[in-house]
């Protein structure tokens, strides 16, 4: 649709998170009048929501700055099967005490993006567990299971690629469609929710709802999906070297975080500051054309945005200040990304190997070869073309570590214990 009237759909159209809708002209009226309600759903199976959640957060933070009300879905009850699309194996299954806790490190997290509450506009957060705990297994296959053919289930392309592949599709991941789909039903009538949002790998459950609750209630619901995110250079979004970049300060640090969207790759710059921060869209433009080495300023604007929006400004100038300190002028802060190396593993002092996974600034030996024959390896400023041991007392003494750095882009400070 080239001209949506709702402030929300124009806003997703112009930032670039709209992939697919169900029923485009009639979900446009819908967001335009009065205050509409859509959902997201997570399933809880860490205990924090990573940059991978985020377009979901932000579609959410949109909705909410249009005049509407988000929801955030707990997958309390679907936790307990595992959502196997776009999976190519079942998902471990987590017990009660694993959700709970993981649920509460979810919320932390999308606390820093929406404003909770009572009110009409504020975002409220439910657990799916609430009903389909109470759900009787026969009662659902006569309500709900009747309105799902097995020939449209098993054409879904998560489905069909398993089978082909003759990979183990359990029963139990077959129901999951079901039971989104009834969430959707279940928000609709709980809480007036009419709209699901995903990302394009949910097409196809995000359908079976918008269908039941056609079905079995006759209203018009809707859905609404968002491209899938890889980087410029095709890796997967929110992912470095050392696993998942976290929300939750005490799983990534402030410092971390910032310097995640300082390393942005330079064609993801423009698309990242309209999908991950609220800076307007004329002053993106401006960033946008950049060029050359100024490039960098945009990235810098970037990674101060999305770290104040979840950390607070106050750390992201801080974290900038340390970025500054460390790479360009030289020197050394304690609020770099710190870990610790064994002594007792090294009589004489750690390898420059030893010290850069303990950084976990490489994946393996042999990166760490590579790196240093490329000449991209520094410890304490000093450029290391190989292999060597370092002695213990070599550590710089205002942060009581050695200071190591790959690249323009990843630096660790590594602390003997």
């Amino acid at each position: 649709m080239s001209e949506y009237k709702s402030d929300f759909l124009r806003t997703l159209d112009q930032r670039g998170y709209i992939k697919q809708t169900t029923h485009v002209a009639e979900l446009d009226a819908y967001c335009s009048t009065g205050v509409p309600i859509a959902y997201i759903g997570i399933d809880p199976t860490a205990d924090s929501a990573h940059v991978g959640h985020l377009v979901g957060i932000m579609m959410l933070r949109r909705l909410q700055q249009a005049g509407g009300k988000p929801i955030v879905l707990i997958g309390g009850g679907t936790s307990k099967i595992g959502d196997p699309t776009d999976k190519e194996k079942s998902r471990p299954i987590l017990t009660e005490e694993q959700i709970a806790k993981n649920a509460e490190g979810v919320k932390k997290a999308y606390s820093q993006y929406l404003t909770f509450g009572e009110g009409p506009t504020d975002a409220i957060m439910v657990n799916n567990a609430d009903w389909l705990d109470r759900l009787g297994y026969i009662e659902f296959l006569r309500d709900i299971g009747k309105y799902f053919t097995v020939n449209t289930m098993v054409k879904q392309e998560t489905v069909a690629r398993r089978l082909d592949n003759e990979q183990p599709y359990t029963f139990l991941e077959f129901n999951y469609l079901l039971l989104q789909s009834y969430d959707f039903l279940e928000l609709s009538r709980r809480h007036g929710c009419m709209l699901q949002m995903g990302g394009s790998d949910q097409w196809g459950n995000i359908l079976g709802g918008v269908d039941l609750m056609h079905k079995a209630d006759g209203n018009q619901g809707f859905g609404l999906t968002s491209p899938l995110l890889t980087t410029a250079s095709g890796a997967k979004m929110g992912k470095t070297v050392d696993g998942a970049v976290w929300l939750n300060a005490e799983k990534r640090s402030p410092y971390e975080y910032w310097q995640f969207w300082r390393n942005t790759e330079d064609a993801d710059v423009g698309r990242f500051l309209k999908l991950f921060t609220d800076i307007p869209l004329a002053d993106i433009a401006k960033l946008e054309a950049l060029e050359g080495a100024e490039i960098n300023q945009a990235k810098i604007a970037l990674a101060n945005a999305a770290t104040t929006m979840l950390h607070g400004a106050q750390a992201a100038q801080e974290a900038e200040a340390a970025a500054g300190k460390a790479f360009t002028g030289g020197g050394v802060s304690a609020d770099l990304p710190t870990f610790e190396i064994a002594k007792a593993d090294f009589a004489d002092g750690p390898t420059t190997t030893a010290l850069l996974r303990a950084g976990e600034l490489v994946a393996s030996n042999g990166e760490a070869r590579r790196k240093m024959g490329e000449g991209a390896v520094r410890v304490n400023d000093e450029k290391v073309p190989a292999d060597q041991t370092h002695a213990w007392n070599d550590i710089l003494a205002e942060v009581d570590a050695f200071k190591v750095q790959v690249g323009k882009k990843r630096i660790a400070l590594v602390k003997p214990v």
